[in-house]
């Protein structure tokens, strides 16, 4: 419109403007600024590339074996999609699966161990994150002991709990229940003690206000602050311990890792490939429903 247009042109003559020499002095201010940016960047890649130079020669990683071998695990790739008659796997899909009721029963087995690994060790790191917080733990020696606790559990990886477990008991799916449930123990214990640090303090100096004792203030003033955030925890830690249980079996320890290994050992080159899909796509399906479940959790959180 023609009084708006007016107005516009009103208002950018009111504009006000800089000098020149002023103008051109913070245009170079901000050149020189965005040239040491640059720099700097450029210097943190060079530090980055210069050690990880240094780290893979002290490590004795040659990358010229790489490229020299790089053809054997391309061959390798390929043959694991090629059938003992030659044939692509995907035009016989049949002879490809051939141990499906087999495998199908030892998956079950890795979820399993999975599941009981996650459940007995968050059932754990939920009573010793209360005793790990430094608002909630009894005492500064408790809380001090127990955090070494779940440091121990969480740096042993879980292959090398797993041997230990089955020197002890035997080949089978509890080694690697043991396993999980400790490393999960340790996981989980860092991760709720530091919700349990996060949570709002009114309630718990208003419960022990009214002289409840340690357990009863726990019960009633923190866990409902933080179950939806442990509930969230636990369901993505039982995604990676279903990918841990996967390879349980190579030391032993039940599940489809063990036909995986074996498969592995004695070149059976489809059956590695059947055993890989299977796994990826339940990993998959795991990892997609635990995720709308935790976004779930969180949404209902946030919404209160």
């Amino acid at each position: 419109m023609p009084g708006q247009s007016g107005s516009f042109a009103a208002m950018g003559a009111t504009v006000p403007t800089l000098p020149a020499g002023q103008a051109a002095a913070l245009i170079r201010a901000y050149d020189l600024q965005v040239a040491a940016r640059r720099r700097q960047t450029l210097l943190g890649f060079a530090v980055v590339a210069g050690l990880a130079l240094v780290f893979g020669v002290l490590a004795e990683a040659d990358p010229t074996k790489l490229v020299a071998n790089i053809g054997r695990l391309t061959s390798y790739v390929g043959r694991l999609f090629v059938l003992d008659s030659g044939q692509l796997v995907l035009l016989d899909p049949r002879e490809w699966f051939w141990g499906l009721g087999k495998w199908l029963k030892l998956l079950g087995e890795t979820l399993l161990i999975a599941y009981l690994g996650t459940v007995i060790g968050g059932l754990g790191a939920f009573v010793l994150s209360f005793l790990a917080a430094r608002n909630t733990a009894p005492s500064g020696w408790m809380c001090f002991v127990v955090r070494r606790f779940l440091e121990v559990c969480r740096t042993v990886p879980e292959i090398v709990f797993a041997l230990v477990f089955v020197v002890a008991f035997g080949l089978g799916a509890l080694p690697g229940v043991l396993a999980l449930a400790i490393h999960t123990m340790g996981a989980l214990g860092k991760l709720f003690s530091e919700v349990v640090e996060n949570i709002d303090m009114k309630p718990i100096d208003g419960v022990r206000a009214t002289g409840a004792a340690w357990i009863p203030t726990i019960r009633f003033a923190a866990v409902p602050q933080v179950l939806s955030n442990f509930t969230s925890y636990a369901l993505l830690r039982f995604e990676i311990n279903v990918r841990g249980a996967a390879i349980m079996g190579f030391v032993g320890a039940g599940g489809i890792g063990q036909d995986l290994v074996e498969a592995i050992r004695k070149f059976y080159y489809s059956d590695v490939s059947a055993i890989l899909v299977l796994i990826v796509v339940t990993v998959m399906c795991i990892d997609l429903a635990t995720e709308r479940a935790r976004h779930a959790l969180l949404g209902r959180e946030a919404d209160r």
